[in-house]
């Protein structure tokens, strides 16, 4: 993992790919997914029957070692969730492939033309009450007069609401999952007065790994992605391989391979017991696809004096096309976060901030 990490610093991102898929074949045990629940019972992860779905139905995976119940975190209060000048509304959108609720922030601030959208994918168990006040990014975004869009996935579509990121017919361009969420997207954006070419998508862990298909999927409609705690594109196809990369086993991550590495920042702490480390640099490694970048870490404290090393491909321009956090002793939660939603650390870096300063140095190309 070291070695990995090292060459993944050094912007040699292929060679930290090809090792991270060796040196992390049979990977097992406690240290990389220390616990399951499954309908209550907390079971060694060895003793997991491999028919069920890392991630869907009769099984929840303990994010930061916090079980909910299955209507999200209780006692939000809207001054959690919002600012009190924008507006927080909820909507739907329906195609051949389902519906799919939505919250969506209007911020208060829209003067100088049309404005930035955010997606943000929640992860499991999450709703988008939940997702919102843990990240606060509707915040965030009022401060740059950003609309902010949440998903939600229904427990009739996974039990524990994850989206399902390691199902081959939710992988895909106009199909399934990546199908409502677009279909989501484009619907605000007829709507409301956005900017077609500052449309980003994020999301947190089954959440950041959804995000990571969005930017592949719909190169033409997002600009940037985010993905704190999750996985790369196509790094599962079944369940049994879902449970592999989680646990930082050898999985199927090849190199994209076409079009321009689609703009990138990542968050993942180094001590997650539920999304092994090992996935933010293979996330970072797929998006480059074997480009040349100039590359630079610093490691740094954040104001609580938790450290985290901060890595930066750039291309010949200057500008950073990737960024990677590594967030040095952190689980499997959103950095910066408000205790307000479940599955958020408030030490480390703020996520949510640093998500957005990232996004708005990107835009599509008008064409």
């Amino acid at each position: 993992m070291r070695a990995a990490t090292r060459l993944t610093r050094e912007g040699r991102l292929s060679e930290a790919l090809a090792l991270l898929q060796g040196a992390t074949r049979g990977v097992t045990g406690p240290s990389t997914l220390a616990r399951t629940h499954i309908d209550g019972e907390v079971v060694p992860d060895q003793e997991l029957p491999t028919k069920l779905s890392p991630l869907g139905p009769g099984l929840r995976l303990p994010l930061d070692g916090t079980k909910l119940p299955a209507a999200g975190r209780p006692g939000l209060h809207s001054t959690d969730i919002a600012p009190e000048e924008g507006q927080y509304v909820g909507g739907s959108f329906s195609s051949s492939e389902g519906t799919r609720s939505y919250k969506l922030y209007i911020p208060a601030i829209r003067d100088g033309g049309p404005r930035p959208l955010i997606v943000m994918l929640h992860g499991c168990t999450q709703s988008a009450d939940d997702f919102a006040a843990g990240t606060r990014m509707n915040f965030a975004a009022e401060a740059q007069g950003c609309f902010v869009v949440y998903p939600e996935q229904p427990q009739a579509a996974n039990v524990s609401k994850c989206w399902n990121w390691f199902r081959p017919g939710d992988q895909a361009r106009e199909t399934g999952e990546p199908a409502l969420i677009a279909g989501i997207t484009r619907q605000v954006v007829e709507a409301h007065d956005i900017d077609r070419t500052r449309i980003y998508v994020a999301g947190l862990s089954a959440g950041g790994a959804a995000a990571a298909i969005m930017g592949e999927a719909y190169p033409d409609l997002y600009a940037a992605v985010g993905v704190h705690s999750g996985l790369a594109c196509g790094s599962a196809h079944d369940v049994a391989s879902a449970f592999t990369a989680m646990r930082g086993g050898e999985s199927k991550v090849k190199l994209r391979a076409r079009g321009p590495a689609k703009p990138t920042i990542v968050f993942h702490g180094d001590q997650d017991a539920t999304v092994h480390p090992c996935n933010g640099a293979k996330v970072i490694a797929r998006v480059a696809d074997g480009a040349k970048f100039t590359t630079q870490t610093v490691r740094r404290s954040s104001p609580t004096g938790h450290s985290f090393s901060h890595t930066v491909h750039r291309d010949a321009s200057g500008l950073g096309i990737l960024e990677f956090w590594e967030l040095h002793g952190a689980g499997h939660s959103w950095s910066g976060g408000s205790r307000a939603g479940s599955f958020t650390s408030e030490h480390g870096p703020d996520a949510s901030k640093e998500m957005l300063r990232f996004f708005l140095q990107h835009r599509l190309s008008p064409a």
